[in-house]
């Protein structure tokens, strides 16, 4: 799925990096907690999250993900958005929650990594 894809199925906001949205992506994670996605989040090209702190970009870059979609019309700090442009991450702002924002992308194809037991 396209990022743009994602745009109009979450009916989002860019914010930084529109050059990047034609890029394709493959899968998505939803969480609120970074140490989470540090310690079990592999091959995620977007994250979804509530979260509004330079730490979500700085984790996202660390991840290699090109995406970042907050969630619940949470707005980043103008911070965010300077370390975003420098990594090239595409920041977007819907006003969906965490949850139905992960089920439309889900149900239009885009999936998250399996849990290993």
């Amino acid at each position: 799925m396209k990022i743009s894809e994602m745009q109009k199925l979450l009916d989002a906001r860019v914010l930084c990096c529109e050059e990047n949205i034609e890029h394709e992506v493959h899968s998505a994670c939803g969480c609120d907690l970074m140490s989470d996605v540090l310690a079990f989040v592999k091959d995620q090209a977007v994250l979804l999250t509530g979260l509004v702190n330079p730490q979500v970009i700085r984790t996202a870059e660390m991840m290699d993900m090109i995406c970042v979609v907050f969630v619940r019309s949470k707005v980043p700090t103008q911070e965010m958005i300077y370390l975003a442009r420098e990594s090239g991450i595409v920041l977007m702002v819907s006003d969906k929650r965490l949850y139905e924002a992960c089920g439309l992308l889900y149900t239009n194809g885009l999936v998250g990594n399996k849990v290993k037991a």
